[in-house]
């Protein structure tokens, strides 16, 4: 299978079905790899293994202990690096203009995108909230990032 000029950062994620979700979604669009980073789980795992129902198998993933170290990777490679966070100047995700290839980093359940990482990063995404939740579960929001970028390859 040919891979779309996509990557994923997951920055400290503790759920492990989250990470396995999110597996789940980068094969189902052909994302180029995961870096896991922090606390995130990393296959072989029963937990990711139960949600990806076999994309952690597929998909390709590095892991790395300090997220800011696959950002630095990422931009090296000249891959434009994209925070998913609320934040001061952010976008909304379906007005941004990505220059591909692009990264998407995805933040802790509850803290997000740390600081650090947001600041290193090119730019910031968010995704409209209308509800009295600020925020979506992170590998929801991941598939709608992800198939909103892949529309646009």
């Amino acid at each position: 299978m040919a891979r779309s000029p996509i990557f994923l950062i997951l920055d400290n994620l503790r759920s492990l079905h989250n990470v396995g979700a999110i597996f789940r979604s980068a094969d189902a669009v052909g994302v180029s790899k995961i870096f896991l980073c922090g606390m995130t789980g990393v296959p072989p795992r029963g937990e990711i293994a139960k949600t990806a129902l076999g994309a952690e198998e597929l998909v390709p993933f590095e892991y790395y202990e300090n997220t800011m170290d696959a950002v630095k990777r990422m931009k090296k490679e000249g891959v434009e690096v994209v925070a998913v966070e609320i934040t001061d100047d952010g976008e909304l995700y379906c007005e941004a203009n990505y220059k591909f290839p692009v990264c998407f980093v995805l933040g802790h359940e509850v803290q997000g995108v740390d600081d650090e990482v947001v600041k290193a990063c090119d730019r910031a995404v968010y995704l409209p909230m209308k509800g009295r939740a600020n925020s979506l579960n992170v590998a929801t929001c991941a598939g709608i990032i992800l198939y909103d970028s892949q529309r646009r390859i």
